[in-house]
């Protein structure tokens, strides 16, 4: 057990360090105003913000998910592999139910985090140097927000990050099951590496592109209030406004730099949590061997069985 949350701090840090700028691009376009866009698409967001705010501008808020990532994906691994083991059989329905019930849990968590994430990323939007500062980092903004508005302004988005996150766990941990028994992703496996990385990879575009759309409000319902107004008064006042202003399009914008990011990072994130514990299960069994004398048994489980 203590491995599994081990694992997924390794792969969460090393995730959030491959996948931020993506990030960074994503919010801007989610929230950006249709009426005055300040970006046409996101190759022209990456260069605007890189030519205004440097290549610096694309890790702003970088600490938040730093933080917060890395005791995320330890709590989601760890309460996966927890609940697999609980529900006694390794199988395609139960990855999904497992994955599904880490990813409520983490919203703890990931709710509090994601709105710093956002508040910092927009801040001096379009600024080279910052002329002002509302936040000085992201435990200072959550800070900042708790005297403000209380418990309820620090968990805002909350039912709509527990809408994605949930069934988007379920499809990330039942695509990566699928894909590495399909793949044949055995310890002996000279290409055990490569395929690792595509099956992570796939799984976290599958998770967000099943859940996409509740992430746009969700970040819409986490900017809002950014410049002093608020115009939503909830989940479904947000839906029906984005539409009425903006049409349908509205639910994909950001989508491309999502699945750009989602890519490297889910595939960073899985190979280097399964590798950690294959080596580390490695390591384990041959001290176990050799304390008793006899030959160790197999190094590693099946990547897929967390």
């Amino acid at each position: 057990m203590a491995l599994d949350f081990v694992a997924g701090c390794v792969g969460g840090a090393a995730g959030v360090l491959v996948g931020h700028p993506f990030d960074t691009v994503k919010v801007r376009l989610q929230v950006q105003n249709v009426e005055k866009p300040l970006y046409r698409g996101t190759m022209h967001c990456f260069q605007s913000i890189i030519k205004q705010e440097s290549a610096f501008g694309l890790y702003k808020g970088i600490g938040s998910p730093m933080m917060g990532l890395t005791f995320i994906n330890a709590l989601v691994f760890g309460v996966q592999g927890n609940v697999i083991r609980a529900l006694g059989k390794d199988t395609p329905l139960h990855q999904f139910l497992a994955g599904s019930a880490a990813g409520a849990i983490q919203c703890v968590i990931c709710c509090p985090m994601e709105l710093a994430k956002t508040r910092m990323q927009l801040q001096g939007t379009g600024e080279y140097k910052l002329k002002s500062k509302n936040y000085k980092n992201s435990l200072d903004c959550l800070v900042k927000i708790y005297r403000k508005e209380g418990l309820r302004g620090i968990n805002r988005g909350m039912v709509s990050t527990f809408l994605r996150e949930t069934p988007s766990f379920g499809f990330y941990f039942l695509t990566y099951d699928c894909l590495t028994r399909y793949l044949g992703c055995e310890a002996e496996d000279s290409y055990i590496i490569p395929k690792l990385l595509l099956a992570g990879g796939m799984s976290g575009i599958v998770s967000w592109i099943s859940t996409y759309p509740v992430d746009v409000i969700k970040s819409r319902l986490q900017a809002d209030g950014v410049g002093g107004v608020i115009q939503y008064k909830g989940i479904l006042d947000c839906v029906r406004k984005s539409y009425h202003d903006e049409g349908w399009r509205v639910f994909t914008r950001g989508l491309t730099s999502t699945l750009l990011r989602a890519f490297p990072v889910n595939a960073t994130t899985f190979a280097t949590v399964t590798v950690f514990l294959m080596y580390m299960r490695s390591e384990d069994n041959q001290i176990r061997g050799d304390l008793s004398g006899c030959e160790a048994g197999p190094a590693i489980q099946q990547p897929s069985s967390f």
